[in-house]
């Protein structure tokens, strides 16, 4: 009888006698429409190691997309598939819905130590498996504690597909043809570092933008009754790879205390060292009230948490609830990844990795000109394609070039780079590698995306 070991081995070696474009086609038959990544990035895995993908075709891929962020130690980690056969051979369950282990134990009391203050004003809860349905028990919770209905959200923000996480994203065209989203959700203006959306720019438009979001709330003429929360990304992923001024992220922190609004950060994306500090909102040095975290928190593996201020913990019990809040072996890679972040200083790593990153594109924009703008912190880049030969705006900005994005992004899947985009238009190449990739590796991706440049017709100046 063939054993399941040799079975996924046979699988392999049989994948790799066939084309992307076989098991491309039969993926188109079996799945919705609703499939988007296979679009961009044709291809079909057969097997992955650290920052590298191996398609079925025996190609080999640098991947900078790290499962949207969710791989922060990269692709199959040796110490993280070590915690996944510990998990199946302990014997304990693989789900425990909200029953407790000593796995469990452990690893709470691990991310609360990582929390603000080594999270003493903080507990945690497990939610769904994804960070939509974090976002979704945050939201409900700030309406508990508040009793108030509404929330401000931002435009160039991104929680999620679930109905009140759509509703407090700014894409429209997912929702289009979705008619009742959650009411009272306010859209404001969030910073741009190189579209100001107040057509101010600097920090002239910083300082506008933070006075518009404290005469809104304090205006009692503004038309939009006192919010339950305020929901925002400290640096926005899909909406270009956005990093907020800590001066702005400050004063709204001032503005959410004084009025009783909750706080959220979604640091679904930008969490655990990913921007070069274990969260995001501790570049601006805050507190949130609620800290939503998934991707890298579950190390590879479903898992979603809120760290909830316990002055806020107004739930009763069972008011909500998820079948699989009590994934035993997401919690084992998770406490893995996490105790690798801290003990090896990843954060660090990832700081001076993102700064030498990106003098390097900027180097590379001053050759290309369609590069219209290098932004992000730590390996969350965003790299904003232009059209260098038509007018600028008034703040020296030339329009987004989404089609050349996309081409870009094309061109360098062919020479052997993944990477996703964002932004309006989708004009951004964003960067989220493996947080342990190393210099080499970013010096191949600054050749294959020179490379792609070229490839794609863009000329050097």
């Amino acid at each position: 009888m063939m054993t399941d070991k040799v079975r996924i081995n046979s699988l392999n070696a049989n994948s790799l006698s066939q084309s992307n474009e076989t098991f491309l086609a039969r993926q188109a038959e079996f799945e919705s429409n609703v499939r988007s990544y296979p679009r961009k990035l044709p291809l079909a895995i057969a097997k992955a190691q650290g920052a590298w993908i191996t398609d079925v075709e025996n190609k080999q891929y640098l991947d900078c997309l790290a499962g949207a962020g969710t791989l922060a130690l990269g692709h199959n980690h040796p110490d993280v598939i070590q915690s996944i056969q510990s998990v199946i051979t302990s014997g304990l369950p693989l789900h425990t819905l909200d029953l407790t282990t000593p796995l469990k134990d452990e690893f709470s009391a691990y991310l609360l130590s990582l929390l603000p203050d080594q999270g003493k004003e903080y507990c945690l809860q497990f939610t769904g498996p994804s960070g939509a349905d974090a976002v979704e028990a945050a939201l409900k919770l700030a309406k508990k504690v508040t009793g108030r209905s509404g929330v401000i959200s931002f435009s160039g923000g991104y929680h999620g597909m679930t109905h009140g996480a759509l509703s407090v994203t700014g894409n429209l065209s997912p929702k289009e043809a979705v008619n009742g989203m959650m009411p009272e959700v306010q859209f404001m203006p969030y910073p741009h570092q190189y579209r100001c959306p107040l057509g101010i720019g600097g920090e002239a438009g910083v300082k506008a933008l933070t006075y518009y979001f404290e005469n809104l709330i304090n205006d009692v003429e503004s038309g939009v009754r006192k919010p339950a929360a305020v929901i925002l990304e400290a640096v926005q992923g899909e909406g270009g790879v956005n990093p907020a001024p800590a001066e702005w992220l400050q004063r709204i922190r001032k503005v959410t205390q004084e009025h009783g609004i909750l706080l959220i950060l979604d640091e679904v994306q930008a969490g655990f060292a990913r921007t070069g500090k274990f969260f995001a909102f501790e570049h601006a040095g805050i507190e949130p009230d609620i800290i939503v975290m998934s991707k890298a928190v579950g190390g590879g593996l479903p898992l979603a948490v809120l760290g909830i201020k316990k002055q806020f913990d107004a739930w009763s019990p069972g008011h909500h609830t998820g079948t699989f809040r009590g994934n035993q072996m997401a919690m084992a890679t998770g406490l893995t990844t996490l105790k690798i972040l801290k003990e090896e200083r990843i954060a660090d790593k990832v700081a001076e990795q993102g700064e030498w990153l990106k003098g390097k594109l900027a180097e590379m924009q001053k050759r290309f000109p369609v590069i219209g703008h290098v932004r992000g912190l730590g390996l969350m880049i965003g790299i904003e394609i232009v059209k260098p030969h038509e007018a600028q705006d008034h703040m020296g900005c030339y329009p987004a070039d989404g089609e050349l994005s996309a081409q870009l992004q094309k061109t360098c899947f062919e020479a052997g780079l993944i990477l996703e985009r964002g932004g309006r238009g989708g004009c951004v190449l964003r960067l989220l590698p493996s947080l342990l990739i190393s210099n080499a590796e970013l010096e191949i991706f600054l050749e294959k995306f020179e490379q792609a440049l070229l490839n794609a017709g863009v000329k050097p100046v």
